[in-house]
């Protein structure tokens, strides 16, 4: 029960989020563009009378000591051009079309709100009234507000300035005039229903990032989850120790000064023979890598990715790891269908059933049992982690990697179906809605974790969150993206939480390097390393870093939320401010080093080209329903791309277990097979592998051992 409750209260946060934040907004902001559009032309025929109107005025003779100009005179000039009563009428038709004041641009949506307000004010009451809601010592002011705003709607009496002039601190800029006045009524007076829309307008854009419910685990205030009291003088030290960080910065800063100060040095001496480092009208460009030098392959080599049996995607059985979690599937796993009914083969990637009549039926308690015990995100996940440590222990898999380098990306699918959890992309969706799939795949080419993000945002607000919730593998220490998942708030959050982040710049010589000694001298590197690290402001929030970095490695807290909270409405708070700074230090330490060695670009290139063939051949295996997503809640998405992704590892976990059987067969077979022979193959192949068909999981007999190798002498005879 308080898992159900837990998920209800997320889903009605999250509502509530898609309403405040994106819905309502996006709305408005369309209804007042149409009505931009609408007046335009007669602003624009106003705005050409006005100024043939100034150009008489600006073109009348200045007045001397010999001569001067009436006011009539220039009148009589401008009313040859332009009749006065026209004139007027543009006078008129401006100032009823432009604002009064430049300092609020969201004026014109605001008032487009209040308008659309009514059609969610019955969920929003009713959600205050089902909810309890929290906030921190920031938000309460908000949350009074909105109780109080509740209660105005229910009543009939009309309200003046007086009765809001407790929360008067919160109603600022545009919402003003808006709650304050009515050109339909005597000044300081206001109709209830437009001065109670208003004010719950207002409350309700302020809520969402200042109050949380104790009953759900996402959404609301991330400063509400932070650890604080006595909850973090327990973890401090143990987080302290953990992170290799100090209560005091100073001598932590002094090292990163340092070791930034060194960092350059090395790249200007070795400018001279960085052949690929050039200068084109001041801007660094870095020669595109070629192919690694590498041992010689021979004819025998290439026998050995060729001697793989043909399979179909049903003989690759992703459900090993999970009956050895789960004894009670061993029999269950082979038989399917409810009762009165024959059983079930499975097509395709597994979400795809069609019946057959070679199955016997099955009580319905066990298919509830199995589905229970096996078809959930939790198990999924479990099963995932036991591929992971079974790639990990084949011996060719070393020659890869240790695991400890980890990449991250998004992989789009298209919702056709109502998901609160999906988001509009007319580049990657068209018309319809979808979701992305950030999934995080490790140097040993196998997936350690992914998570479902609505439509396509911004990469970088959920990457952090991607790489914290692993289902399994070591530790990633150097986490690779591309430039979309790059931002300096994210830099510093990894930096602290003990990452190295390596995103690929794209463009890299528009890029800003950052210097701790504003009396340094770069040289070539001096147009773009102008701008100077604030150290002071790392000082001033240093205590709350720790903090952040204390709740996110211990959970209390999601990164989404954070960065977000660091971030609000497009201005960086001073914490925010913070950690960009700090961020700053780590992005020029990884760009210098971008810069000079050659070994780490390469490192970076080939990581997320593993990436982007894993993703290729996911849509390969993702072919059901036309490789669209039909599931209409969160859970359902989460849990059929988590079946992908427990697909692909299979797949990939196969590969390398006969990559690594191959090799050893050649080595016996006096092969000089050498381990960097070794790192250049690939377990993400799928030519011998049929996806299509009707998939048969029954118990595999696994006394005789690997499959044959095929023949290819005799088969090409």
């Amino acid at each position: 029960m308080r898992h159900l409750e837990t998920s209800s209260v997320d889903d009605a946060l999250d509502v509530l989020d898609l309403l405040i934040t994106s819905n309502l907004p996006a709305r408005a902001e369309r209804a007042g563009k149409a009505e931009q559009l609408r007046t335009f032309p007669k602003l624009r025929k106003a705005a050409r009378t006005m100024a043939s109107a100034v150009e008489v005025l600006m073109s009348a003779p200045e007045a001397t000591e010999d001569r001067l100009v009436s006011l009539v005179e220039v009148w009589k000039a401008i009313e040859e051009v332009v009749p006065r009563e026209k004139l007027a009428s543009a006078v008129e038709t401006i100032a009823a079309f432009v604002p009064t004041t430049d300092d609020d641009a969201a004026a014109e949506w605001r008032a487009e709100l209040i308008k659309r307000y009514r059609t969610v004010q019955g969920f929003i009451e009713l959600l205050l009234a089902t909810i309890q809601f929290r906030a921190v010592e920031a938000g309460t002011a908000v949350l009074a507000m909105v109780h109080a705003a509740a209660a105005m709607a229910k009543t009939r009496r009309r309200y003046g300035p007086g009765d809001i002039t407790a929360h008067e601190a919160l109603i600022t800029g545009s919402w003003r005039p808006l709650i304050y006045r009515n050109p339909d009524l005597p000044e300081g007076r206001s109709t209830r229903r437009r001065s109670c829309c208003a004010r719950s307008c207002t409350c309700t854009t302020h809520c969402v990032g200042a109050m949380c419910s104790p009953k759900g685990l996402s959404g609301g205030a991330p400063r509400a989850r932070l650890l604080d009291g006595q909850a973090w003088q327990q973890a401090q030290s143990r987080i302290l120790t953990s992170l290799e960080l100090e209560v005091e910065p100073a001598g932590h800063l002094a090292e990163l000064a340092s070791a930034l100060e060194g960092a350059y040095t090395r790249v200007l001496d070795g400018l001279g023979a960085n052949t690929a480092a050039q200068f084109v009208g001041g801007r660094l460009q870095l020669e595109k890598l070629g192919a690694a030098e590498g041992a010689a392959l021979s004819a025998g080599w290439h026998a050995a990715p060729a001697g793989f049996s043909r399979v179909a995607a049903g003989g690759v059985r992703p459900y090993r790891a999970a009956r050895r979690l789960h004894p009670h599937l061993r029999r269950r796993l082979t038989h399917g269908g409810l009762p009165g009914q024959p059983g079930r083969a499975v097509r395709g990637r597994g979400v795809q059933c069609r019946p057959g009549a070679d199955r016997e039926a099955e009580p319905r308690a066990r298919l509830l049992q199995v589905d229970q015990g096996y078809l959930r995100g939790e198990t999924i996940a479990a099963a995932n982690a036991r591929l992971i440590a079974a790639q990990a222990e084949l011996d060719i898999v070393r020659c890869w990697g240790g695991g400890h380098i980890a990449s991250a990306d998004g992989l789009r699918f298209v919702v056709p179906v109502q998901n609160l959890h999906t988001g509009h992309n007319p580049v990657y969706f068209g018309r319809q809605r979808g979701a992305t799939w950030m999934n995080v795949v490790n140097d040993q080419v196998v997936g350690i974790g992914g998570l479902v993000v609505p439509g396509t945002l911004r990469d970088s607000l959920f990457i952090l969150d991607a790489i914290r919730t692993l289902d399994g593998g070591p530790k990633p220490e150097t986490v690779v993206t591309d430039t979309a998942s790059y931002s300096d708030i994210v830099s510093g959050l990894f930096a602290i939480c003990g990452y190295q982040f390596s995103p690929r710049i794209a463009d890299l010589g528009g890029t800003r390097l950052w210097r701790t000694n504003t009396r340094a001298v770069y040289g070539p590197l001096e147009h773009m390393s102008r701008h100077t690290v604030r150290l002071d402001k790392i000082r001033a929030h240093w205590g709350d870093m720790v903090r952040v970095a204390g709740s996110l490695t211990l959970g209390t807290v999601r990164a989404y939320d954070l960065i977000r909270m660091l971030s609000a409405d497009g201005r960086t708070t001073g914490l925010g401010e913070a950690f960009a700074h700090y961020g700053r230090i780590f992005k020029t330490l990884h760009l210098l080093q971008y810069i000079a060695d050659q070994g780490y670009r390469r490192m970076i290139g080939t990581q997320l080209n593993v990436q982007e063939a894993r993703h290729r051949l996911a849509r390969k295996i993702a072919f059901g329903n036309r490789g669209l997503l039909r599931q209409r809640y969160r859970e359902g998405l989460e849990d059929q791309l988590g079946s992908l992704g427990l697909a692909l590892n299979a797949v990939i976990w196969w590969n390398s277990l006969y990559l690594d059987a191959a090799v050893k067969h050649l080595r016996e077979q006096g092969f000089p097979v050498t381990d960097e022979m070794c790192a250049r193959l690939s377990p993400i192949q799928y030519d011998h592998i049929n996806f299509l068909g009707r998939y048969a999981f029954s118990r595999a007999g696994v006394a005789g051992g690997l499959r044959p190798f095929h023949d290819g002498a005799h088969e090409s005879a």
